[in-house]
């Protein structure tokens, strides 16, 4: 009897650590890297777990690419100042992001620096990519 109680009570303690199962590693991201993309936002999404958006840009071969940026929780995002409403599609923008190691276009968001000047984050001084 003692021991159903035991492994009951580990059922239950771990159904409720479920969500740290699933949490996905920042190893895709190479962290000692920080690159700006200048480019027009074709997505935005203010959703849990995490925000993204995308950026539409032209690389120096003259092909479009679109960067796909992952970002915090909105909740964490608003204490940075960020709103649902911060980016519209169309809005023209430089983020500053932790590229994936892969070399995918794509990475974990730093920074921005929004149309109208304003930035959020802290967006890296120096030239887009």
């Amino acid at each position: 009897m003692k021991a159903l109680v035991i492994t009951a009570c580990g059922l239950i303690l771990a159904s409720f650590s479920t969500p740290a199962w699933v949490h996905h590693s920042y190893a895709m991201f190479d962290t000692t890297k920080h690159i700006n993309v200048t480019g027009t936002v074709t997505e935005f999404n203010w959703t849990n777990p995490h925000a993204s958006f995308k950026v539409s840009t032209v690389n120096a071969a003259g092909a479009t690419e679109i960067w796909s940026v992952e970002m915090g929780s909105p909740n964490n995002l608003i204490h940075e100042g960020w709103r649902r409403f911060t980016l519209k599609l169309g809005d023209k923008v430089t983020v500053t992001m932790l590229p994936l190691r892969d070399g995918r276009a794509g990475g974990s968001y730093v920074g921005i620096i929004l149309a109208n000047g304003k930035t959020l984050g802290k967006p890296a001084p120096g030239p887009p990519q």
